[in-house]
């Protein structure tokens, strides 16, 4: 493991020195490790391709699989969707920032490889103090995959990084132990009704009772 690498941040309350360098790294399309709310995560810029393309190689990722990203607030939504349905509204409003990645109809000039050549794009406002101050000090998306390589299980420590990862990584933000658990819950607005992809933290049920009202 590269200690140069590991930089200490407070899960509270992020010092602005770390995430600074974390965005400047992110601006030249380096990549970072950071914290989420249940895992760690694989931070790049969403917007570029070579960036892109790191991720699946670090992660050793099928080119089928498409990779979510995560945004600071909703007004960048209308530059990477084309349209934003009343479901995701109520959505929105019910769980972000937090556990659900909502799957929108992503606009042309998205990449294929964020997509996986499905012209969607799966879409997060991060809860994580850190991850959230990360988005919040940029002004574009970055990826927001787990920091596992692909097939293996998520690490809520940056112990269990694989080695792998973290010597193709340029910094490892480091909050201490997450809460581990199921990840987001990932929904796809684009069809009526909507659909789960995967449930994780937020639960069917809720995501039925908020639409019902």
């Amino acid at each position: 493991m590269k200690i140069e690498t590991i930089v200490s941040i407070d899960p509270v309350t992020p010092e602005p020195d770390p995430i600074a360098k974390a965005g400047k790294i992110l601006q030249k399309n380096g990549i970072v490790i950071f914290p989420a709310k249940c895992l760690y995560g694989i931070a790049a810029n969403a917007l570029d391709e070579t960036a892109i393309k790191k991720v699946f190689h670090l992660k050793q990722r099928p080119w089928d699989n498409p990779i979510l990203v995560l945004i600071p607030d909703q007004k960048m939504l209308p530059d990477l969707v084309t349209s934003i349905s009343r479901h995701a509204c109520k959505l929105m409003d019910a769980f972000w920032p937090g556990n659900i990645t909502l799957v929108f109809e992503a606009k042309k000039h998205i990449s294929e490889l964020l997509t996986a050549g499905t012209c969607k794009i799966g879409i997060r406002i991060p809860s994580h103090p850190v991850a959230k101050a990360l988005v919040e000090h940029l002004n574009f998306p970055i990826t927001g995959t787990s920091a596992n390589l692909s097939g293996q299980d998520g690490c809520n420590n940056i112990d269990q990084l694989s080695s792998e990862i973290i010597d193709q990584a340029d910094l490892v933000l480091d909050a201490g132990s997450l809460k581990g658990g199921l990840g987001s819950t990932i929904v796809d607005v684009t069809a009526s009704p909507v659909i789960v992809i995967r449930e994780g933290e937020v639960k069917t049920s809720q995501i039925t009772q908020i639409l019902k009202n």
